[in-house]
This record gives structure tokens, sequence and C-alpha cells, in this order.
């Protein structure tokens, strides 16, 4: 029986090839979606991939007013066996990798979560598309922006909603942040800083496989400050540069970044100075300076509680369990096209992709990088 391991490295190894016209967003969320009735109050939900953090998701949903936990998708039947008595999942919603487009045929699923390594999204989210079903896909979306892509197109052409799990879009105290910016509060922006990482432990999981990663910490880690940066500014950068400082050879192979600093810069002026690494514990902190004011959070992408401190005093707004709130903000965007603060659907994850492939060009060439996010 093959392994779930070996199942993971073929399925990577083997994308959907797909030829789709461009997306045009506007239409996508007000036209060509299929928007479930309001009537049906509930979003019952799939997850594919019952890892760590997908049990992460299934425990937040039980909290959930707007969504169910209605199935499974693993390549693991133990996992199955648990997950179906632990949340009272009926056998015919319970599927493995290899069978998962028969959900086409299963109207108890209006959605599947993607929560599996990055190189198997693409394929994933195509085919969970292909079925008829909504498509909620864990961040990094995929491991490039072309792959990024074509999963949006194959979304629009299904007329299906893809969103990235992009928790912190709704989280109380970073939506705060982003009101007082807006609000003019800080004054005008002149600075950000963005500092994310860990020191990873296990050498043989797939965060640290290059063919089912596709890079190191930049992917896992870095992408919040990328994001963050974006949201907290309010701006898109037009140009990266890069650095990379790797003091582990063995552990962090030919293409799993262990450490890299990179600079965002954006059309007003305003420098973002960001950090991702593997190799260094504590960091997981936001700045943000403006002419009036700042603010700073430690920690500001963490599972919670996020916290911080502006210079009219501290950050306090509710604490909530962030995949909670996701999930019924991500029902009412699917119910009734609502349209979140920030972003979470495709295109957003797009550009966060062509900032990385863009950083590891940087990297590699030693040389500024232009950006076009639009």
């Amino acid at each position: 029986m093959k392994t779930r391991r070996l199942f993971l490295q073929k399925a990577s190894l083997s994308a959907m090839a797909l030829a789709v016209p461009a997306f045009n967003p506007l239409s996508a969320m007000t036209n060509s979606m299929n928007i479930v009735s309001k009537d049906s109050e509930v979003l019952r939900v799939a997850i594919m991939g019952l890892g760590s953090y997908g049990t992460r998701v299934a425990e937040a949903i039980q909290d959930c007013n707007r969504v169910k936990l209605v199935g499974v998708i693993s390549g693991t039947p133990s996992k199955v066996e648990d997950w179906k008595s632990t949340y009272n999942i009926p056998a015919k919603n319970c599927y493995d990798y290899d069978n998962f487009d028969a959900i086409k045929d299963n109207p108890d699923i209006d959605a599947v979560y993607v929560i599996t390594p990055n190189a198997l999204h693409k394929d994933q989210v195509i085919r969970v598309a292909k079925a008829g079903k909504h498509a909620i896909c864990e961040k990094p979306m995929a491991i490039s922006a072309e792959d990024g892509q074509a999963m949006v197109d194959a979304c629009k052409t299904a007329g299906v909603h893809l969103l990235i799990g992009y928790r912190m879009h709704f989280e109380p105290n970073t939506l705060e942040v982003i009101r007082m910016r807006k609000d003019g509060e800080l004054g005008e922006i002149r600075f950000f800083q963005g500092l994310c990482g860990f020191v990873i432990g296990d050498p043989t999981q797939w965060r640290l496989d290059r063919i089912l990663s596709g890079g190191g910490a930049m992917m896992d880690i870095g992408i919040y400050a990328i994001n963050g940066a974006r949201y907290m500014i309010g701006e898109e950068p037009i140009w990266v540069t890069a650095q990379e400082v790797k003091t582990d050879s063995e552990k962090f192979k030919e293409g799993i970044d262990e450490t890299i600093t990179f600079q965002l810069g954006f059309p007003n002026g305003v420098i973002a100075s960001c950090l991702s690494t593997y190799n260094m514990n504590n960091l997981d902190r936001f700045y943000l300076n403006g002419s009036n004011g700042w603010v700073e959070m430690q920690p500001s992408t963490g599972y919670g509680p996020i916290e911080g401190q502006t210079h009219a005093g501290p950050l306090t707004e509710p604490i909530v369990t962030h995949q909670t709130v996701q999930m019924d903000e991500m029902a009412a965007i699917i119910f009734e096209g609502k349209q979140p603060e920030v972003p979470v659907n495709g295109e957003e994850g797009v550009k966060d992709m062509k900032i990385i492939d863009a950083i590891f060009e940087a990297v590699k060439t030693g040389e500024k990088v232009a950006l076009n996010l639009s």
C-alpha cells in the first residue's frame, strides 16, 4: 500500500494542464460565481489534509455560526476513521486523494478547504473547481505565481469561489490598525518592518522538502511579512531587493531558504524592511511608522492573541479564534458576495506569489527586481 509520503511526492510531480481565459475579479465576484442562496445559512465544508493545521481549523469550525464540517479528504485511512468519530462525519462524505473528484455528485458538500503541502495546491484546487465546489486554499496558494493564476482561472471558468486562508485579514486588532491608517491617525506612512521566523524542527518534514514546499521559510512564514507590508502600508510594492544567508546547508538544502532579508519599495516612497527565517525564534513583529504616529504589534501574526501598542495606547480589540472568524466571514463572501476590508480572493494570493517569485530572483541575481501587481 502506498504511504502518504510517497503519494504526496507522486502527486506533487503531476500538474494538470488547463487552458482558461484571463480572470476578471469584479465580474467573478458579482456575476459568474455560484452564490449560495441566503436561505442556506450554513456553508458545508470538507477539509482536505488532516494534519495539525487541518485539525486546528476543524476545531475552530465547531464554534462557527455559518460553517459546518461535513466531510474529509485524506490519504491516511486511520485519520479518516478518527475524524468520522470525532466530528460525526458520515462515511459517504469521506474521500481519499484518488477519488475525491466524486464530490461533484455529493450535494452535501459546498466547499473544500485544501490544507496540504504547497506543491499539491494547484492540482487539488483545480480538481475541486472541476467538481463544481468552492475552494478555500491555505497559503501560500501555490509554489509560483504562474500556478496560482492557473488556479484562479480554473475557478473562474467553473464559476466557483477561490478564497485563500488569510486569517489575519479578519483579526480585530489588525483591522483596527488598518482603520487607523486609513483614517489618517498615523499621518503619512513612512516605514514598515516585518520580522517573521522560528527555529524549525524535524529535518524530514515536508516543509524542508523542495519538491513539496517550493521553498523554505519564505513560503511558510515570510509570506506573512509580504502580505502584512501590503495591508499595513495600503499600497502595492513596485520593486524588491533581497539577500539570503544560509548557515546549515545540510538541513537547508538547495532550494530551501533558511534566512532571507528583503526590502519592498512602494510608489509613495515608503520602504518595507523584512526578515524571513527558519533559524531564529521570537520573531513575530510588525512595526508601522507614520508622520503622526506609530504601531508595534508583537505577536503580529501568531494564532493569538495578537497584541500591540500605538502612539495613542495599547490595541484593545476583542481576542478571537482567527479561524472561526475567518470561516464565518468566508461563508458571508460565498453566500452574499460580501467584500472584506482586505481581500482574501485568489488574486490576492497571486500578488503575494509574484512577490515571492521576485524575491527568489533578487536573491539569485543580486539585482533590484521590478514588480507589477496590477
